[in-house]
């Protein structure tokens, strides 16, 4: 039994679908709790708010940023969104135009939505998305790798992406609907935990069924033993198809109860979207708004 397998043999982390489901269930059951506007201000802070779209422009990426700079005036008495998320080519446009504080630049890269291609095309992708001005990069893990049951090669080509943009953070998507099993799931979020993972993340909504509030149960109980046995606190981003105030909510729910208020900050819990941010601030104000 090599490293790998010892780590996932050591996990006690529930992979029973059905148990799963059921806890998953209590929470849910619960969360209207947390229906309030602080929750909702919390949400709408952590987004990264994300354009993902062939159809993507130079132009119209700008025009993405300059409404994130006039929210800042617009809504004086709301915190901003956590990041804007574009495709790596983008990265130098959102950085010429964006104008407000505390709003990171994140990209998707590295052979994204499918990582199908050359871990040195992957590398080289990441360092100049970097260059460009991304201080966030989101990547697919090669399950490609996981599905052969080669984990060496996986972890060394995340650990490889990792170095490659220093100290920007690193987001290692499992595209948990492509996995589908809680056990699967569960293997997948460790072996990315293990291997330098700043955030794991549920999906890219491109392909696969997004997230599910089974898949972010299963991988916030393999970030909670990972901290417990190691120490360091791993990020949650949960994406793909999350378009109301009641699903994020549902979300909060998951990560409040599992990993607690020390996870509910914007260095350890995202959520990746796009409509979610006017069904928020729609929540916020008492009334519909589209302003994203």
């Amino acid at each position: 039994m090599d490293k790998y397998q010892e780590t996932l043999a050591s996990s006690q982390v529930i992979a029973d679908d059905a148990v799963v489901a059921a806890e998953v269930k209590k929470i849910v059951e619960k969360a209207g709790q947390y229906a309030n506007s602080d929750v909702y201000q919390f949400l709408f802070s952590s987004i990264d708010l994300t354009t993902l779209s062939t159809t993507d422009t130079q132009t119209s990426v700008a025009q993405f940023v300059k409404r994130v700079n006039d929210f800042d005036n617009d809504y004086p008495q709301f915190k901003n969104v956590a990041a804007i998320c574009v495709y790596s080519n983008f990265a130098e446009i959102v950085r010429s135009n964006l104008e407000v504080s505390g709003v990171d630049i994140a990209v998707v890269a590295g052979g994204f939505p499918s990582s199908q291609t050359f871990t040195e095309v992957k590398v080289a992708d990441v360092a100049l998305a970097v260059a460009g001005g991304a201080n966030e990069v989101d990547i697919v893990m090669n399950l490609g790798y996981y599905l052969d049951n080669n984990y060496a090669e996986l972890s060394d080509e995340i650990i490889e992406i990792k170095h490659a943009i220093r100290d920007a953070k690193l987001k290692v998507i499992l595209e948990t609907g492509a996995l589908k099993s809680a056990e699967d799931i569960k293997r997948a979020s460790i072996l990315s935990l293990y291997s330098e993972a700043d955030f794991i993340k549920t999906s890219t909504g491109k392909i696969y069924p997004g997230a599910s509030l089974e898949a972010a149960w299963v991988m916030c109980q393999c970030i909670k033993e990972y901290y417990e046995k190691t120490g360091r606190k791993v990020g949650f981003k949960a994406a793909g198809g999350i378009r109301t105030t009641e699903e994020a909510v549902q979300y909060y729910a998951i990560v409040k109860e599992v990993l607690g208020d020390e996870w509910l900050n914007q260095d350890l819990f995202r959520i990746g979207a796009s409509s979610l941010a006017n069904s928020l601030l729609s929540s916020m104000l008492g009334e519909e708004i589209k302003y994203f």
